[in-house]
């Protein structure tokens, strides 16, 4: 049976947050930004292995105590220059450990709010899927396409639009091949270069608690987020 591996890439630097350390290791809920993505994944029984891609040379990582995720938690120093460099880093240095058939979640390290219902409905619907997928939700805001000078230009028809979140879980080969026929430049996520092969990924529905902490504004309210779960059992499943 086909195992399940995780990749984080964690080798930008969030400027768009306007602070000197990179945005991984910001502080939430008395963690690291990162602590938060890792622990939903590392705690999960069925994935097998969680690979976080670092740039090189990252002074940051080793500051912190990462031992209750050993032994699954394994670092890799070969950040590249974009998202989609990264992960296929990753993958490569990660290939004696994957096996062609074996399904690969790449997970935002800023995305920490991940609920467990929604992990687990990743991993059901796609088991079987002949493609693979991403967690995503309806876009519901009406949509402006507005000019250099900021002036609307036009309303975009939201039918069929959905807002793409993480994790986004592929076969390895496929995935591999995928990020190595695209142009990191131009493939903001995983699911972009599978399409750009002719493939059409499957939508899972995700939550809308599932933000992506681009903002300052954001790590207030992915705490409150973090707060408001009903238990900790619920969110967390390796305790603090």
């Amino acid at each position: 049976m086909p195992k399940f591996f995780a990749v984080i890439p964690a080798a930008g630097s969030g400027s768009r947050m306007g602070r000197e350390l990179p945005k991984q290791y910001l502080e939430l809920a008395g963690r690291p930004l990162i602590y938060h993505s890792l622990k939903r994944l590392c705690g999960h029984p069925s994935i097998e292995q969680v690979f976080v891609v670092l740039g090189q040379g990252d002074p940051h990582f080793t500051r912190f105590d990462w031992s209750r995720f050993a032994p699954k938690l394994e670092p890799l120093y070969c950040g590249g220059e974009t998202r989609a460099a990264s992960v296929f880093n990753g993958l490569l240095a990660a290939r004696d450990a994957v096996a062609a058939a074996d399904w690969v979640l790449v997970h935002d390290a800023a995305r920490p709010c991940l609920g467990a219902a929604e992990l687990a409905r990743l991993l059901t619907e796609l088991a079987d899927d002949e493609t693979g997928g991403l967690l995503a939700v309806p876009v519901a805001d009406t949509l402006k396409r507005a000019n250099r000078d900021g002036r609307v230009v036009q309303t975009e028809l939201r039918d069929n639009l959905w807002q793409a979140q993480t994790p986004q879980m592929f076969r390895y080969r496929l995935l591999l091949e995928a990020l190595r026929a695209a142009d990191p430049e131009t493939v903001t996520d995983e699911a972009c270069a599978i399409e750009n092969l002719g493939l059409k990924p499957r939508l899972v529905m995700g939550d809308m608690r599932n933000l992506k902490v681009t903002y300052p504004e954001d790590l207030a309210l992915a705490e409150l987020i973090l707060k408001n779960f009903e238990t900790a059992d619920e969110f967390f499943s390796i305790p603090p």
